[in-house]
């Protein structure tokens, strides 16, 4: 976990290691492979992936509320070329104040 934990730690004072946890949990086999446990913010099919999957599914959201955070988040973490999916979610989940679900 402390690797995930420490790339989160680049776009957020606190760190939630429980919701790093849930999220690791989540994502489960997707996080071995080598292109899934990235996110690709210029790739339209893998924003819509999280909008509809993570974020509908996971934490609740709407399509338009949860497209503009996916967007807010990737323009968070522009300057990175490797956007790894647990930290793409994780700040997902704290800019739409949806943390708690992933406890639920």
């Amino acid at each position: 976990m402390s690797d995930y934990s420490a790339d989160v730690k680049k776009y957020t004072s606190h760190v939630d290691e429980s919701a790093v946890e849930a999220i690791v949990k989540y994502c489960g086999i997707a996080l071995k492979g080598n292109d899934s446990r990235f996110v690709s913010m210029t790739d339209s099919a893998e924003v819509k992936r999280v909008v509809d999957g993570f974020a509908a599914k996971k934490l609740g959201l709407d399509a338009k509320t949860a497209d503009a955070a996916v967007r807010a988040v990737g323009e968070k973490m522009k300057a990175d070329r490797t956007k790894h999916r647990v930290t793409v979610y994780y700040l997902l989940a704290e800019a739409t104040k949806t943390m708690g679900k992933l406890k639920g």
